[in-house]
């Protein structure tokens, strides 16, 4: 039986996401994982520029679909945001080329589409599954995700290994 600790965030729109991401980032610290899992235009990339604005990371966070990775560097000493848009990888073994475990004790990195990728880079993660309405007929087809739609979103967050253990999570159920 998995006791994973998780819980689960209505978020209201587009602002709200961006605010959960930068209070997200204040629970972390280099060597952080998170894989973000969800259709196109859920708000993964919206949710990891709140963490990079949480952070306080140099640079416009955009969704990496066609360069796969980026590095943001940290503005105020702290860890650096490596973004990850596995969209268009094929498998592990493509991620795994990246070498992302080389940076990963000194960054916090967040791996877009991630799900049955990414979890091999640790057992101590955040995997986060953002859901937006069904049918929603302005997600591109492209791997980017959409600007414009400002809809409800239901966000879940399952925390992984020994890091998170001690970790709150119910004081996140609601979003202000």
């Amino acid at each position: 039986m998995d006791e994973s600790p998780t819980v689960t965030v209505a978020v209201p729109g587009t602002d709200a996401m961006h605010a959960f991401g930068r209070r997200l980032a204040g629970l972390l610290r280099a060597g952080d994982l998170l894989v973000l899992d969800g259709a196109l235009g859920a708000g993964k990339t919206t949710l990891t520029q709140g963490i990079g604005t949480g952070l306080g990371v140099q640079g416009a966070i955009i969704s990496p679909t066609f360069v796969i990775a980026r590095v943001h560097r940290s503005l105020v000493g702290g860890p650096a945001l490596v973004h990850v848009d596995a969209y268009r990888l094929s498998g592990a073994d493509e991620l795994d080329d990246l070498d992302l475990d080389a940076d990963l004790d000194e960054s916090v990195t967040v791996v877009e589409w991630g799900a049955g990728l990414a979890e091999m880079l640790s057992t101590d993660r955040l995997e986060i599954h953002i859901a937006r309405p069904v049918g929603d007929a302005s997600a591109p087809d492209d791997g980017a995700e959409p600007d414009d739609v400002d809809e409800p979103r239901t966000v879940t967050i399952r925390a992984l290994g020994q890091r998170w253990s001690s970790t709150d999570f119910d004081a996140w159920s609601a979003i202000e």
